[in-house]
């Protein structure tokens, strides 16, 4: 099955009577503005179309994963072996104790969604690697639901299988699972979606929040400032957290940790399971790409996995140092894109592409020397999607990022966003389009 001729296919039909669905994707967007797909507050953004994968992308996307969860349990262990291997990431005596922490249970990136360009195949590029903080699962579920009840979509099935990818409770059912690992003993474990107030996304957490509990767990969100640790337990309020689920990114957790002492007390003393745990701020942090490069650390990797690297992981490296790596991003600002080390949702990103010259010297004015990188720059790969113009169809090419999910070190779906400029994020331009497999 080819997606590009379900997505012909797909187009064809709204095209057939663009009236009616006009109208349809007009009942589509107030069902979006009435659900928990919010995001700062607005409707996710959206168009009038899912993202369709066929059985082949799903077994090429497992062994994106698999191939990727073997290289971070390598990189992991090293880093808890090897002193002068820590030295590479430069991290606070705080974060490197933390990581060095046995968090009592042997998976190392519990849940993390993996983004890259896709274009089919063997032919793909990493954009990133999130750990701590993953989200975006609500918002891919909820306006995949809308959309799989729209009427183009019903015509869609009338000839093939479709079914999205259930990313709530699967997740709380891993996570059961690695709190198992952590403690057998406790058989319905009380539950803390974690994460600052000011930084959680509260619609995402209600979610998982009311699947804990459907699920028989009582289940709270917490801000980390309210847990309290007694007596070899940690509390929020008067009940005993036996399960953190941590959506608090760790650049925020290091840069507040005077104001959580208590929750951090907790995690070194083992008194509460955490997941994910700080290690996987190891291949969080966008120097990993860097390091992965290096050729003493590709001593660890078997030749399989130097290959995967080389070919997937675009050329990064620190812009600082040698004044020849400042006039080879300038004089080339097409090929490179800028990125701070560890900070999120594309904050502070810079494409070259989107830079006059001189617009683009005084950007790496800026950021020359103070924790940045620079990067190969990845063309994203496009694919054809309806908009309306004036309820006028409109067929036009976007960029896409595909996110896989990876719950308990095994891949559970999908988050794609889409995009006309050179960077596709929550701060540019964008919509998210909720993945589909098609059978």
């Amino acid at each position: 099955m080819d997606v590009e001729k379900l997505t012909s296919k797909y187009i064809e039909i709204v095209k057939s009577d663009e009236n009616r669905f006009y109208k349809d994707y007009l009942r589509a967007v107030e069902a979006v503005a009435n659900s928990s797909a919010i995001y700062k507050g607005k409707p996710v953004p959206f168009l009038y179309q899912l993202m369709f994968f066929t059985k082949e992308d799903l077994e090429i996307f497992k062994n994106i994963g698999k191939t990727m969860i073997s290289i971070t349990n390598k990189v992991v262990n090293k880093y808890k072996e090897s002193p002068d291997f820590r030295k590479k990431f430069g991290y606070s005596k705080l974060l490197e104790d933390l990581i060095l922490t046995d968090h009592g249970y042997d998976v190392n990136v519990p849940i993390g969604r993996f983004d890259i360009f896709y274009g089919g195949s063997d032919n793909f590029k990493f954009c990133e690697l999130n750990t701590d903080g993953s989200s975006a699962m609500n918002e891919d579920n909820t306006i995949g639901r809308i959309l799989l009840e729209t009427e183009s979509m019903k015509i869609m099935k009338e000839e093939y299988s479709i079914s999205y990818f259930e990313l709530i409770y699967k997740w709380v059912d891993e996570s059961i699972k690695i709190f198992n690992k952590f403690n057998p003993n406790i058989e319905k474990p009380n539950v803390a979606i974690v994460d600052f107030d000011e930084s959680g996304t509260p619609y995402e957490f209600e979610e998982f929040k009311k699947a804990y509990i459907n699920r028989g767990y009582n289940a709270v969100i917490a801000d980390p400032r309210e847990l309290k640790y007694i007596k070899g337990s940690l509390y929020y309020k008067d009940i005993k957290i036996d399960l953190v689920y941590r959506r608090i990114v760790t650049r925020e957790l290091i840069d507040r940790s005077e104001e959580i002492q208590d929750f951090i007390n907790a995690y070194r003393d083992k008194a509460v399971c955490v997941i994910g745990p700080i290690k996987s701020q190891i291949m969080h942090n966008k120097i990993i790409f860097k390091i992965l490069h290096e050729e003493d650390v590709q001593k660890m990797f078997t030749e399989e996995e130097k290959e995967y690297i080389n070919k997937h992981i675009p050329y990064t490296d620190v812009f600082s140092g040698h004044r020849s790596v400042y006039d080879e991003v300038l004089n080339n600002k097409d090929s490179y894109i800028l990125k701070p080390m560890d900070l999120y949702a594309s904050k502070g990103v810079y494409a070259g592409r989107d830079f006059t010259f001189d617009e683009w010297k005084k950007r790496l004015d800026e950021c020359w020397g103070k924790d940045y990188l620079y990067q190969e720059f990845c063309v994203p790969f496009t694919r054809d999607f309806v908009e309306f113009e004036d309820g006028k169809v409109k067929v036009s090419k976007f960029g896409h990022i595909i996110g896989l999910f990876m719950y308990n070190e095994e891949l559970a779906g999908m988050y794609t966003r889409i995009g006309k400029n050179n960077i596709i994020s929550g701060v540019t331009d964008y919509y998210a389009v909720p993945n589909v497999l098609v059978e």
